[in-house]
């Protein structure tokens, strides 16, 4: 392994450069560390929430960049959504297991800052 690069066993024999441009898992990374999808992982970590449900809690997100959060989410395969065939139609977000996964350390990160901050306040 050369110097500053971590590779790591994937699927099927394949190797992840994750610091190299080209890395899959950056997406992935990028994605969860963007400005709201690290709230909306954190949002769904104990409950499933609807579209509004979801937007009303994380406040200062609008709708267009909470679909625009949800629509990569679901491509990383992090969180998945359920549509009720009503009028209008309920669409429903949840954490998949590996959303649940990687959004168990975000989590206890969370944590640790706000306890941090209490102490502190």
């Amino acid at each position: 392994m050369r110097e500053g690069t971590q590779l790591r066993q994937g699927e099927a024999g394949n190797r992840y450069e994750v610091f190299h441009t080209d890395c899959p898992a950056r997406d992935v990374v990028d994605h969860v560390t963007s400005r709201w999808g690290i709230w909306v992982l954190i949002s769904l970590r104990s409950t499933d929430l609807r579209f509004y449900e979801l937007r009303d809690s994380i406040q200062g997100i609008s709708e267009k960049m909470l679909a625009q959060t949800l629509r990569v989410l679901v491509q990383d395969d992090l969180v998945w959504r359920k549509v009720e065939p009503t009028t209008p139609p309920q669409v429903t977000y949840g954490l998949t297991g590996f959303g649940q996964d990687v959004g168990a350390p975000l989590t206890d990160l969370f944590d640790r800052i706000t306890q941090r901050l209490a102490r502190s306040g």
